[in-house]
Formats: structure tokens, C-alpha cells, sequence
């Protein structure tokens, strides 16, 4: 196996969107192929892969996962090694996260633990989500290789290398995102009786969703609801016909985001009504919470606090979502930042994390996993 920052940078040149990772994975099942086969089974699912480490004497499975896509943003780094693929980057450090994947995997093949291992090379976790269907594919095909135990980390640009932060319970949000589409009648500007106009039609309903959070969440709880994008219109003298709102919905509790979402429903409806028009919508991919199991999380903690190299934190939840949180629903486990002293953050196009971060989490995580 190469060494691990030339895995990175190279695995950095070549960011692929959820379920088109094809590059990536033909770029890790080559380095997987490099290693004693003795104790390992590969198994492909999609554009992902799935690791099997035997134990020596083995009592449960340990799962790691570690994501793989990138993201549809133009890279500004300047790096050496910057992305090769023209207005795709790892703006959200999941190269970082297979290069630690693979350099425990190594270790954990070449100096086995008691309990075996799977590591978990996920597709599609920025979307359209890959975890629900890996997990259940796993239930469903390979039970065999479901974990008893499951672990991931997330890069943080805002901490310095050698810092992890977690917290027991609710560590990131319920997430949905959210597109309404609205039809009416287009028409002449001079002729405004004779159509439907969907510009006002977009932009009071809006408004109204704005109040969603304001008047119909309890105020101890916590909710957004952004529309962050709103199109309507071809030209300055025609009244449009159709806009389109896109946004995103977040939430600390899955019983509200049900409710942000039937407020949502129940706005569109009057608004059908009101403006005579018709309203779709449709919540693209959601992410269940990432919830640490708090005993798992709290001797996580307590370990990172008595190793000399490790800084550890209990953290505030965040309004952040990842699919992480479906093998969490029915797996215990947890979730960790890892700092990288980046003066951009997540999903910038000039994000740069300090590669020493890998040269640490290793062993720190290799350490850790021996302790289980």
C-alpha cells in the first residue's frame, strides 16, 4: 500500500457525487488488494465497498465507517494536488476520512485484535444518502457482516489536529431538504386578469413559512427552515407561470420535523387555494439524527481525555446533518469531530485540512478500538 498522504492527495484529485464514486472505489479496492487477504473479505455494494477483518477469537464486530463522495463545488486551493475533476471537490474531507479508514484497516489486517472488523466504505453521503439502503442491504443480503458496534469521525476545520469533540445523545440535527414547485398561468404583462401569477404566489408563501419556526415550535425546542434559492420568471414583461422554492428544513427532534413538514404541507394547500394554482413538494433526500449512544460516548471521552496526544471535548450538538445517523438508529455506536486547523470550513471551495491529522487519528483510533 502507498503511503497514506499519497493516498489522500490522490483520492483528493478525484471526487466523484453520490453513487458515480466509480474512480474511488476502483481506486480503493486496488489498494485493498495490496494487503494479506488471509483474514479479509471485500465485498462490493454499489459504488461502495465493504470490508470484513477477522478476529482472533471473535465476539462481536467493530464497525468503522468512512464516507466517499464529493461535492459539486469548483476547488480554489491552489493545492498541488487540487481535484482533476473540472467543478468537483472533497470540500467536506471525505478523502481524509477513507485515507484513516484504510490506514487503520491496515493495521488492524497486519496486527489482528480479538473481535473482527467492518469497515464501512459508504457512497452518497451528501446525497441522496447512503447509509439507509447499505444498512438495510447488509440486513438483508450479508447479515453476517452487520456490526454490534459502530464509529465514524468527521473532520472539523474550526479545531487544531491532535482535538476530538463529541457528545453523548443528539450530536446532529434531523435534516430534509425541501422543493416547491408552483404552477399557475403565465401571460402578458398588460394582461395580468388573464393569468396566474406564480412570482407572488412563491413569494408570500415564503414569507409564510418564515413563521413556521417563530409560531408553531416551542420555543425550548430547536428548528430552520431556509429557503436558500427561489426562481420564477423568463423575462421583465410576461408574468411567470411556474417558481420553484429550495430550501432546507433542520431540526433537534424527529417528532418536529414531522411537524415543520405539516405546517409546510398546510401552507402550500392554503396557497392553492389562495392563488389558484397548483403546489408540489417534495423533500429530496432527509437524514435521520446522529444520537450517540451516551455510555459508548462517554468512555470514548473518557479515553481520548487520559491519551497524551488527544484533546477532547464534549461539544454542542449542531444543526448539521449526516446519514451517518441511520446505522446509529438501530446500532449503537458514535460519532467524533477530528480537528484539522482549516481557515475554511466544510463545503468551502477553499478548504484545506492540516494532512498531520491523518498521521494522528490513526493510531489514536487504532488505540482505541484495541481498548474495546
Amino acid at each position: 500500500m502507498k503511503t497514506l498522504q499519497q493516498i489522500r492527495r490522490e483520492l483528493h484529485q478525484i471526487p466523484e457525487t453520490g453513487f458515480h464514486e466509480y474512480k474511488t472505489q476502483a481506486y480503493l479496492l486496488k489498494e485493498l488488494h495490496t494487503l494479506n487477504k488471509q483474514r479479509l473479505t471485500i465485498v462490493e455494494w454499489k459504488t461502495g465497498i465493504i470490508v470484513h477483518v477477522k478476529g482472533l477469537n471473535p465476539t462481536k464486530i467493530i464497525g468503522w465507517r468512512a464516507d466517499m463522495d464529493g461535492l459539486p463545488i469548483k476547488e480554489l486551493t491552489s493545492l498541488p494536488f487540487q481535484s482533476t475533476h473540472h467543478g468537483y471537490m472533497h470540500a467536506c474531507g471525505h478523502d481524509i476520512h477513507m485515507t484513516v479508514a484504510l490506514g487503520l484497516l491496515r493495521q488492524i489486517n497486519e496486527i489482528p485484535i480479538n473481535d473482527s472488523m467492518v469497515f464501512l466504505f459508504q457512497p452518497a453521503e451528501e446525497g441522496p444518502g447512503g447509509a439507509l439502503p447499505m444498512r438495510e442491504w447488509i440486513k438483508e443480503q450479508h447479515p453476517e457482516l452487520l456490526p454490534d458496534l459502530i464509529l465514524a469521525f468527521h473532520i472539523a476545520p474550526e479545531y487544531p489536529v491532535g482535538t476530538v469533540a463529541t457528545r453523548p445523545g443528539l450530536l446532529f440535527a434531523n435534516t430534509s431538504e425541501l422543493f416547491i414547485d408552483l404552477h399557475g398561468v403565465e401571460g402578458h404583462a398588460a394582461y395580468p386578469h388573464q393569468t396566474k401569477d406564480m412570482t407572488i404566489a412563491a413569494a408570500s408563501l415564503l414569507l409564510q413559512l418564515q413563521t413556521i419556526v417563530s409560531r408553531s415550535i416551542n420555543p425550548l425546542d430547536s428548528a430552520v427552515v431556509t429557503i436558500g434559492k427561489m426562481t420564477s420568471g423568463t423575462v421583465q414583461n410576461i408574468i411567470s407561470g411556474h417558481a420553484r422554492l429550495e430550501g432546507t428544513i433542520r431540526t433537534m427532534n424527529a417528532q418536529t420535523m414531522t411537524s415543520v413538514k405539516q405546517r409546510i404541507e398546510a401552507f402550500c394547500q392554503a396557497t392553492e387555494v389562495a392563488f389558484e394554482c397548483q403546489v408540489k413538494v417534495d423533500y429530496g433526500s432527509s437524514y435521520y439524527q446522529v444520537f450517540n449512544t451516551p455510555k459508548i460516548t462517554k468512555e470514548f471521552l473518557n479515553f481520548a481525555k487520559d491519551d497524551k496526544s488527544t484533546v477532547s471535548i464534549e461539544c454542542d450538538p449542531a444543526m448539521t446533518g449526516e446519514d451517518f445517523g441511520y446505522f446509529l438508529q438501530e446500532i449503537p455506536g458514535l460519532l467524533f469531530w477530528a480537528g484539522v486547523d482549516s481557515p475554511s470550513g466544510l463545503h468551502n471551495a477553499k478548504l484545506s485540512p492540516d494532512e498531520k491529522v491523518i498521521e494522528y487519528l490513526v493510531p489514536f483510533v487504532e488505540s482505541y478500538i484495541r481498548s474495546l
